[in-house]
């Protein structure tokens, strides 16, 4: 997914539990939004970590470049 997306998906959620504060709505449907932000967020920080190492890298080792950057963002 292109980067721009991401973050008007991150944006679009934000604006979603914004609107879910004022509305006063439940707990948990707030708490369930900001747990999806989060995997959102997670995903936007390995794809531009990915991006900016896998300029330096071999095509070859790309995939286990990502696999050790997403075992390191999920720490």
């Amino acid at each position: 997914m292109d980067l721009d997306q991401r973050i008007n998906r991150v944006i679009g959620q934000l604006k979603g539990i914004q609107r879910m504060v004022k509305e006063k709505r439940e707990c948990s449907d707030v708490l369930q939004q900001i747990s999806a932000i989060k995997k959102a967020i997670d995903g936007l920080s390995k794809e531009i970590v990915v991006s900016d190492m896998c300029e330096f890298l071999p095509e070859k080792d790309v995939s286990k470049v990502e696999k050790m950057i997403e075992r390191a963002i999920n720490l």
